[in-house]
């Protein structure tokens, strides 16, 4: 699907206008995330703790 399919489908849908809909910057969804090599997001609770510690120790 190009672009101006996916733009004309949402209009359609939706009931906006081409120009809105094309502001609006719809994309196609992909299977595979751009970000798949990224490390998931996570928190180490422990070293925020410590590093929380030592601000407020100052």
């Amino acid at each position: 699907m190009t672009q101006a399919e996916l733009n004309r489908e949402v209009a359609a849908a939706t009931g906006e206008t081409m120009s809105t809909v094309r502001h609006m910057g719809f994309v196609p969804l992909t299977a595979v995330p751009y970000e798949r090599d990224r490390d998931p997001l996570t928190v180490d609770w422990d070293e925020l703790e410590q590093q929380r510690a030592v601000l407020h120790a100052v």
